[in-house]
């Protein structure tokens, strides 16, 4: 994997990425040289008209970061990914049209732009045809040796024979567990030289995963495996870089203090974020004001009680503060004020409520509470007071969450479903965590692109 703005990014992603780039450049250009030629006009050089072809590519990379056209299914399913290139042409149209509404100079001629889409659809998908066995199997995938047999070393095996993760496991290394479980690992003792095992097996990392530490650390093989030019890794940084969020079940507090992260020297970020937040939220409420009228209307007339509602949730250094919403459920949802976990198929949603919430349209009055500063866009969601007391107990560094602003939208939303339930919670906390451990503009750009994708699929919505 690359490391980008920190966060992570697969070879074999970047490579696609960058492919696709060159695609729709040529797509562009070809657009641009068909139409010229059917109407009989000199083709100048192609100097000439660089802004335009860059826009064509900008618009439609854009869109497939959205619709999730290089997730893992990506790789794994042409069919799945011809669909979401569909989308993304669909969805790089109505950008290039925005584009070309507010800066006339990038304009694309509707002809050229029509050639263009067709010649770039027939490219990425062909492309996907040919590369995504290659980019989706060994090819790209990083050999590790994992030093260790017990419960966290099956673990990562685990993890490498699920379809698209991005490492291949060379071999195991038993170093003397008392209880080992995976059989096929080769006892230390049997290894004359651990540093030219690794080699012979090609591998490019040794992850430790001993299940106890302490004088069991094999501190002159590490050092002698590090200085052949392989790179060594502790359990808890490679699942964090492999599955993009902290591991509760491997993690301690030494390594979350000692580790590369939260980090202190993000003032200028922080002054971008904010700045970024009030000139959405001013926009984003003048553009949906619309939208929330005639949904509050709808809301009334379907159900007694008010359109909107309150609820106190805990922010940034644990201070409470107040969302609005349009109110999704009846009015006696929960009684005498006691915060019950939302569920699948909630009876107590109204119809009004369930699609409003498909579509996330019952989140927008929360830019008002964006605009005051209480909440940003990205960040992770802000939890009831009740709630936040129980999670507390039961699930560690739940509190650290809090040490970041609260959002609309998150990291732990756009890679988990919906949670109603304290392990649920569990496997966000790992991802807030992470976003908590790598924020950067860059990752918050990456969630609000994303989270088209999950308004567009809607899995989980309650």
């Amino acid at each position: 994997m690359i490391r980008l703005f920190k966060h992570y990014i697969p070879h074999a992603v970047l490579l696609l990425g960058l492919v696709d780039a060159l695609l729709l450049f040529t797509a562009a250009e070809m657009g641009w040289v068909i139409r010229a030629h059917q109407i009989g006009m000199a083709v100048e050089s192609i100097t000439t008209r660089i802004p335009q072809l860059l826009s064509f590519v900008a618009a439609l990379q854009i869109s497939l970061v959205a619709v999730g056209a290089y997730g893992v299914a990506s790789f794994l399913s042409l069919r799945f990914a011809a669909a979401r290139l569909a989308v993304a042409i669909a969805l790089g149209v109505t950008f290039l049209a925005l584009i070309f509404f507010l800066v006339p100079a990038l304009t694309f001629w509707r002809s050229n732009l029509l050639y263009s889409m067709v010649i770039a659809s027939v490219l990425l998908v062909a492309v996907r045809a040919l590369l995504n066995r290659s980019l989706g199997g060994d090819t790209f995938k990083r050999r590790i040796v994992v030093l260790g047999a017990g419960a966290r070393a099956a673990r990562i095996g685990a993890l490498a024979d699920l379809p698209g993760v991005n490492v291949v496991v060379a071999g195991y290394v038993a170093m003397a567990e008392a209880n080992p479980v995976v059989a096929d690992a080769v006892p230390r003792e049997q290894i004359p030289n651990l540093a030219a095992h690794v080699v012979d097996l090609n591998a490019s990392e040794v992850v430790l995963a001993l299940e106890e530490r302490r004088n069991a650390l094999p501190l002159k093989d590490l050092l002698r495996v590090k200085t052949t030019g392989v790179m060594v890794s502790e359990i808890s940084s490679f699942l964090e870089r492999e599955t993009g969020r902290i591991d509760l079940n491997s993690v301690n507090p030494s390594w979350l203090i000692f580790s590369d992260g939260f980090a202190s020297g993000r003032m200028l970020s922080s002054v971008f974020k904010r700045a970024f937040d009030i000139v959405a939220s001013l926009l984003l409420l003048v553009l949906t004001l619309p939208v929330i009228l005639v949904t509050a209307v709808a809301i009334k007339l379907e159900s007694r009680g008010p359109a909107f509602y309150r609820q106190r949730r805990v922010g940034l250094y644990n201070q409470g503060f107040d969302i609005v919403k349009l109110r999704s459920m009846r009015q006696d949802a929960e009684v005498a004020g006691k915060a019950v976990w939302a569920a699948e198929d909630d009876p107590r949603i109204t119809r009004i409520g369930r699609f409003i919430r498909k579509v996330r349209i019952d989140e927008l009055p929360q830019t008002w509470t964006v605009l005051k500063g209480e909440m940003s866009f990205v960040g992770p969601r802000p939890e009831r007071p009740q709630f936040v007391e129980q999670l507390e107990q039961h699930l560690p560094f739940y509190a650290e969450r809090h040490m970041v602003k609260p959002g609309i939208t998150g990291w732990a939303q756009i890679n988990y479903p919906y949670g109603a339930s304290i392990e649920d919670s569990r496997h966000k906390l790992e991802y807030d965590l992470y976003y908590a451990k790598n924020y950067s503009p860059f990752l918050d750009l990456l969630i609000l692109l994303q989270t088209l994708r999950v308004v567009l699929w809607p899995s989980g919505a309650r």
